[in-house]
């Protein structure tokens, strides 16, 4: 069995991965080869495209970026953007005053681009984008060099590329983004304790809104599948699963899409897990399965789906199986990650709006952590709309992994095992910070400057909320106290 306090295999091949002081060179170097000069080149002349932003997802799943005229893209393949190193941070000061993940004194990161990601933006076809990779730069001596694990995008695909080695096995998701859309025409009525879910009527009000946004994201190659209302304003939109990587970059995009189409509207879209008591909050749902790759020619997907094996009633694989007990049994551990704000945890205390709120699995049933809703994939249901998509794939993904290696078991639905018959899910974000401290294989997985500044952040968070005084209070003990 693997060193539970090192975070096995995994935790060992991300520590030599981020090790490794040539990579901002062989990145630079891959940017600088004729041919990909060339067709980025091309690209850009064929799109017509005059700026790009030049972005990176920080640890808070927003985006930053620069803009740079388009025609200094040789020079940025070089050299890429250059950030104070606490914008991966979200440039957080804490309550003391201090910028968390460095302080003015931290160096830049230099973030050089991967031109593969190049697309052009569908509402401004003038601007396009590239994702970058944050490194430390070379000419800061010992260390430099490497890749940075506050960069959760780049972090989460060279530990799945490192896992599919390992394994064999390659993890792919689809998410089901709900959120919640306000302005004028988004009103709607029903009767009283009547759900306005599903209704024609109501997604005909916004179909303004899921007109643009389909539009928008399959032009920016999004392949969309479907989409319903569910409470009130809440809409849900979803497109196809991918590699977990793919997935969570248009989550990303998505974000970025639905703001967009906000400000063409005169409408606030919001990403916040539970706006109001009585309605649905905002899920994310994560929709998994793991793939054996196959041995057919490039360009084909002969890939295996390791999660089901051809039987017609609903099941799963013996490898399902120690899937699922990894995550169940790491869920306390990574609630911080999957529910991220203090209104996260709202979510889950609102009876009866199908929130999960314990560590447990079932066949087809809504009310639980993890759910077999068709053969072949698993429904994690407890991350929430605001989460980062990358860092929930990569804690999910060590979940996985250990329970395949410790070959951990489930037990049945509604039977928990013994490895799971303690594990009890944080209802605050005060009790998922403990949680998460509390977990040796997910502590030793992660990097720790990613913990550890994670975990400044969400502390500095739970400080100020704690420390507020709400309108509730206010109304409960103002005239209530002699």
């Amino acid at each position: 069995m693997s060193d539970l306090n090192g975070g096995g295999r995994f935790g060992a091949a991300l520590r030599e991965i981020l090790a490794d002081t040539t990579a901002f060179a062989r990145h630079q170097e891959a940017n600088l080869r004729p041919e990909t000069v060339a067709v980025l080149g091309e690209r850009i002349r064929e799109t017509g495209v005059k700026y790009i932003y030049y972005m990176i997802p920080t640890l808070g799943s927003r985006t930053v970026a620069k803009v740079v005229p388009a025609e200094h893209y040789e020079r940025m393949l070089r050299k890429g953007i250059a950030f104070h190193r606490t914008a991966l941070t979200d440039l957080q000061t804490s309550r003391e005053g201090e910028l968390i993940g460095g302080g003015v004194d931290a160096h830049e990161f230099w973030g050089l681009p991967e031109p593969e990601t190049f697309q052009v933006l569908p509402w401004d076809q003038e601007v396009g984008r590239i994702f970058c990779t944050a490194y430390d730069p070379p000419h800061l001596g010992a260390g430099a060099g490497r890749l940075i694990p506050l960069d959760t995008r780049a972090l989460f695909r060279v530990a799945h590329r490192a896992f599919t080695e390992r394994t064999g096995l390659e993890l792919r998701s689809g998410l089901e983004p709900e959120m919640t859309w306000t302005g004028p025409g988004m009103e709607v009525s029903c009767k009283d304790d009547q759900s306005p879910a599903y209704q024609v009527e109501n997604l005909e009000k916004m179909r303004p809104v899921f007109k643009k946004v389909i539009s928008y994201a399959q032009a920016l190659d999004f392949a969309m599948i479907q989409g319903d209302y569910e409470d009130d304003g809440q809409l849900e939109l979803n497109w196809d699963f991918d590699r977990a990587e793919l997935t969570a970059e248009r989550m990303t995009t998505y974000r970025q899409i639905c703001k967009q189409v906000a400000r063409e509207l005169g409408l606030q879209a919001s990403f916040m897990a539970k706006p109001y008591n009585g309605k649905m909050g905002n899920g994310c749902h994560h929709n998994l399965s793991l793939w054996r790759a196959g041995s057919g020619a490039a360009g084909t997907d002969d890939a295996e789906n390791v999660i089901e094996d051809g039987r017609v009633e609903l099941h799963v694989t013996d490898i399902a199986r120690n899937a699922i007990a990894g995550m169940l049994l790491h869920t306390p551990g990574s609630m911080l990650v999957m529910g991220s704000t203090v209104n996260s945890y709202k979510r889950y205390w609102d009876a009866g709006q199908f929130a999960p709120s314990g560590a447990d699995w079932g066949l087809d049933t809504r009310g639980v952590a993890l759910r077999i809703s068709a053969n072949g994939r698993m429904e994690y249901r407890l991350p929430d709309a605001s989460v980062n998509p990358y860092l929930s794939h990569l804690y999910l993904l060590a979940a996985i992994e250990h329970g395949i290696e410790a070959q951990l078991d489930p037990g049945e639905p509604g039977e928990p095992s013994d490895v799971l018959s303690d594990v009890a899910v944080p209802n605050t974000l005060g009790s998922a910070i403990e949680a998460f401290e509390a977990d040796p294989y997910l502590m030793g997985a992660m990097p720790e400057e990613l913990t550890r500044i994670f975990l400044q952040l969400k502390r500095d968070e739970w400080a100020r909320y704690c420390g507020q005084i709400s309108q509730w209070e206010f109304d409960q003990y103002w005239e209530a106290i002699p």
